[in-house]
């Protein structure tokens, strides 16, 4: 059995408690393509680039976030497309979050099956074959959601959801980011009136994610203009309400705006995602307190690099490129060395530009960085290694990685 095997993974110990990912006595004694544990060693002795996570950072991020929302009003429901593991995912619903998003049904897929009971899906299921896909997952696990944004979409789903002798719970997703969703207004009441209707849907309520406003610069800015961009959803939302409709679920908001949705009424969760490991596109927009840095919460992911070549003037090579940083602007933020530039433009090689060099360092040196954007650096690994206080803890299987269906 190997770690990657998600339909055994429950019996690995991986969810035993959110203070132990991953540390049991399946991970002391991991191995893979013959490579013995990391557990207990040093982080600077992992083979690299390695995905390192700061358990206490990221156990004080999932903290945090509850606790600057306890007594508003307004739930937490992670979005797990950020970590993809339901170990971490098992550590937010202990912490308190009232259910876990996610963004495609393969990802639903890995949550549900490996002991996360509440899992809202925000895109929608269109062909077919998805459709019968999202409906077995409801037959098996009662706690699936899932969204609709057109009529005949609905019309299918009811279908489906009949030929499986279920009722399946449905949200419809309000246009407001100009991707997806119903438009707002009329037309998101007709869907919901209709979902309403079918016999075999359950209408829940709606989502409103706005992802442009999450990384608007400037607290005062960010919070003035997500709540001028969610008017036509609220406005939606009394629409509904007057109409008789029964709306349990109004959820929207991130990372970047989860201390503003208090402000909307009817308002119930937000669904955060990159608050538990941070990067450098949201530490760069700033907070309520402080406008140059966003410090409500730690970065808490990183990836481990090794210099392999220091030939050049003012010039470092290492081994993390864009596989494994994948973006490349913001660039990813050296720790400890402020004056270094990282360029990660070509596939395997990192290249890091500097004026003056504070610390020297040589080949075969490592390096650790805070990653552009969290989400999809953590699509390109298989494991993220949990480090508390420089030690290799835990080693946390990404089971959701590359489920983009």
């Amino acid at each position: 059995m190997t770690i990657l095997d998600r339909r055994k993974f429950l019996n690995t110990g991986l969810l035993a408690g959110a203070a132990a990912v991953c540390h049991s006595a399946h991970a002391n004694t991991y191995k893979t393509d013959a490579r013995v544990s990391p557990i207990g060693n040093s982080k600077w002795e992992l083979e690299t680039p390695a995905l390192c996570v700061d358990l206490d950072k990221m156990e004080r991020n999932i903290r945090m976030v509850q606790e600057r929302l306890k007594g508003s009003g307004i739930g937490v429901r992670p979005h797990a497309k950020t970590h993809k593991c339901p170990a971490i995912a098992d550590m937010q619903l202990k912490s308190g979050a009232i259910g876990i998003c996610v963004a495609k049904l393969g990802e639903a897929e890995v949550m549900l099956e490996n002991g996360i009971p509440d899992v809202l899906m925000t895109g929608v299921n269109l062909s077919p074959g998805k459709i019968s896909w999202a409906m077995q997952l409801r037959k098996q696990f009662k706690g699936f959601i899932q969204a609709v944004d057109n009529p005949q979409n609905a019309l299918d789903l009811n279908e489906a959801a009949k030929a499986a002798g279920i009722i399946a719970d449905v949200v419809v997703d309000i246009n407001v980011a100009r991707r997806s969703g119903v438009l707002p207004g009329e037309p998101a009441l007709k869907l919901a009136q209709l979902v309403d209707r079918l016999p075999n849907l359950r209408f829940r309520g709606i989502l409103a994610y706005d992802g442009g406003a999450q990384h608007i610069k400037g607290f005062g800015k960010r919070q003035s203009d997500a709540l001028q961009r969610m008017e036509p959803a609220v406005s939606s939302f009394e629409l509904m309400k007057k109409s008789g409709l029964n709306l349990e679920i109004f959820s929207g908001g991130g990372t970047g705006t989860y201390n503003i949705m208090g402000e909307i009424p009817g308002f119930t969760d937000v669904q955060v995602g990159s608050y538990v490991f941070m990067d450098h596109q949201y530490l760069a927009i700033g907070s309520r307190t402080n406008e140059q840095w966003y410090d409500d919460f730690d970065a808490s992911l990183t990836v481990l690099t090794t210099i392999v070549n220091d030939s050049y003037r003012n010039r470092l090579i290492t081994d993390a490129g864009s596989k494994s940083l994948t973006l490349n602007q913001p660039p990813a933020l050296v720790i400890g060395a402020p004056g270094f530039h990282y360029n990660a433009g070509s596939d395997e090689y990192g290249t890091i530009t500097f004026e003056e060099m504070v610390k020297s360092y040589k080949t075969g040196d490592k390096l650790e960085v805070i990653v552009p954007h969290c989400d999809p650096v953590v699509n390109l690994y298989d494991v993220m290694y949990g480090i508390r206080g420089d030690k290799v803890e835990s080693v946390i299987p990404i089971l959701a990685r590359g489920k983009s269906q």
